[in-house]
């Protein structure tokens, strides 16, 4: 089985068991389902729960430096003015004549293939040319077989030549295969609205498609109200919407999804040092999460990369399973964001320096994270499938502090008082974490479904446990089991945490 193949089951057998265990299900999927939107289950809120209450403690909560905020999805028109969204948040978008299918043009790929039948093009969607390539593996397959050997000549990408109309039809559509591609054109990726009863120009808004500019158009607030003082951060976590054009790989690419960012201003002269500073910082934070593999990456950006304004961005990677790429962005924006809102706003924006007695916009650091694409790593990460005593097992190694339960309390049996004590200690342990109480079928088989939910330990009530007040504790990933006295049930999962 070719990798290309592998990584294709590895998502399916994924997405499969995030939705047999709740986990995500496709948002209004008894309707037929929309494309780009999802909904998070009982094991999925928590997961993604979480996830945002790991990076508010570690982020805000812990530091002297930091701030919180919770800003309006819809805000004046004005500020995605000033932002350059309005202007300048496009994607190239090329239609199919043939099939009505619409692709992001810089994601199509034309694959030359060599056969006997002569040269064909195939259409694929990828983020790159090693993925283009894997993506076409099963064509390469099919024609193989029929015709006994297919060969990859050259694979072309879209980023340029599909934005001259001239050479649009070298390219196959990627859906259904014709070369019937129309020359890409630009496609505003905001969703737009309207404010008020009338549908005018004059009422039209728009969806944020992040949350950063909330935090900049408050930053006059925040400095008069909360007496910060350079160098600090304000923090936010909250949903945001990008009417993409072709979403893709599961949840990682949505027209509606969540974000952790966040704005740290300081010293012009310091903005460099401080890049650096939350560059590291926040690659180390995924992988104390659990993201430890040689799937996480950390890229600095070349200078051709950056954005005209940028001084420095850095890219934390992870390798799906669909190929690598961004779960957060580190970007030296410079003093950008406060230049352009003070500039379109009227507003004084600078920061009076009470040690230096000057006044200056400050540079900000941008560390931007994506909540959902957070998640879907830990779900990549964590999956695995094993044997134990001649029977197979999947289970999700989650790290103890994302697990969406801390904990699973048996009886052994359905009598001799086990499940009394068992449910005792469950209503202990619900008090303080999310546990699960199950008390149905073998407990083998109970031992399995919380390996498949990501579960760090169990607790089973047993025989014993009604003798010495002991309890069996069982752990996921090194299956040993340790009897501790059930009265330290709670102690041994705050210590599995790290909270102790």
């Amino acid at each position: 089985m070719s990798e290309a193949n592998k990584q294709q089951g590895l998502m399916e057998k994924l997405t499969a068991l995030a939705k047999r265990r709740g986990f995500i299900f496709q948002s209004s999927e008894i309707y037929g389902g929309i494309n780009g939107f999802w909904d998070y289950g009982p094991l999925g809120v928590e997961l993604k729960r979480n996830v945002k209450n790991a990076w508010w403690h570690d982020m805000v909560t812990t530091r002297d430096d930091m701030v919180g905020l919770d800003c309006s999805i819809i805000m004046n028109p004005r500020v995605w003015e000033a932002s350059g969204h309005l202007g300048g948040f496009a994607d190239p978008m090329v239609d199919c004549k043939q099939c009505k299918g619409r692709f992001r043009a810089d994601k199509v790929w034309a694959v030359k293939v060599q056969s006997k039948a002569g040269v064909q093009v195939l259409g694929v969607e990828a983020d790159d040319e090693p993925h283009a390539r894997q993506a076409a593996e099963p064509a390469l397959a099919k024609i193989a077989k029929k015709q006994g050997s297919a060969d990859v000549l050259e694979v072309l990408s879209a980023d340029v030549t599909l934005l001259q109309p001239d050479l649009a039809a070298a390219f196959a559509c990627p859906s259904c295969g014709q070369m019937t591609l129309m020359p890409a054109r630009k496609f505003n990726l905001m969703f737009k609205t309207y404010v008020g009863a009338i549908e005018s120009e004059n009422s039209v808004a728009y969806l944020r498609p992040e949350t950063a500019q909330g935090i900049f158009a408050n930053f006059k607030n925040v400095v008069d109200t909360s007496r910060v003082k350079l160098p600090f951060g304000i923090a936010q976590i909250g949903k945001s919407f990008r009417n993409e054009i072709n979403p893709r790989n599961y949840t990682f690419r949505s027209r509606e999804f969540e974000q952790m960012e966040i704005e740290f201003f300081c010293r012009p002269n310091e903005s460099a040092k401080w890049y650096e500073y939350w560059r590291d910082l926040r690659h180390k934070w995924y992988t104390n999460l659990g993201l430890k593999s040689s799937n996480l990456h950390l890229r600095e950006h070349g200078k051709e990369e950056l954005a005209h304004y940028a001084a420095g961005c850095a890219d934390v990677e992870y390798e799906f399973p669909f190929g690598v790429s961004e779960l957060e962005g580190i970007a030296n924006r410079g003093d950008y964001d406060l230049t352009r809102h003070q500039e379109f706003s009227g507003k004084d924006l600078t920061y009076f320096d009470d040690e230096a007695k000057e006044r200056f916009v400050p540079h900000v650091i941008e560390p931007s994270a994506g909540v959902d694409r957070t998640c879907l790593a830990l779900l990549c990460e964590a999956y695995e499938e094993d044997e134990v005593e001649g029977e197979k097992r999947t289970l999700m190694r989650f790290h103890p502090r994302i697990a969406p339960l801390k904990a699973a309390v048996f009886p052994l049996v359905k009598k001799e008082g086990m499940p009394e004590v068992a449910k005792a200690i469950y209503r202990d342990l619900k008090a303080n974490f999310p546990v699960y109480y199950d008390e149905k079928g073998a407990i083998g088989r109970r031992y399995r479904r919380q390996d498949e939910a990501g579960t760090p330990v169990c607790i089973t009530v047993d025989g014993q446990t009604l003798q010495d007040q002991t309890v069996t504790v069982r752990d996921r990933d090194s299956l040993q089991q340790v009897r501790i006295d059930k009265s330290r049930c709670l102690a041994y999962l705050k210590e599995k945490m790290g909270l102790i």
